[in-house]
């Protein structure tokens, strides 16, 4: 079974962030919209749980595996 990225809606907030920029497409930055304005949280913390998303289920392949 694939794993979903669940999104609830948001119970708390934090200072734990930093600013950075980031340039995506505008379409991507769209259904983030739609996203932060059905769950309460920000556009920026569903970029941030996305990100952290992704990183718990990457797999690197180095060069070297190849």
């Amino acid at each position: 079974m694939e794993d979903k990225f669940v999104v609830k809606k948001n119970n708390e907030k934090s200072d734990k962030f930093i600013i950075m920029s980031l340039r995506i497409d505008k379409e991507l930055q769209k259904e983030f919209d739609i996203l932060a304005s059905k769950s309460e949280h920000s556009r920026n913390e569903l970029m941030c749980m996305a990100l952290k998303y992704a990183l718990d289920h990457l797999e690197f392949i180095s060069e070297e595996d190849d």
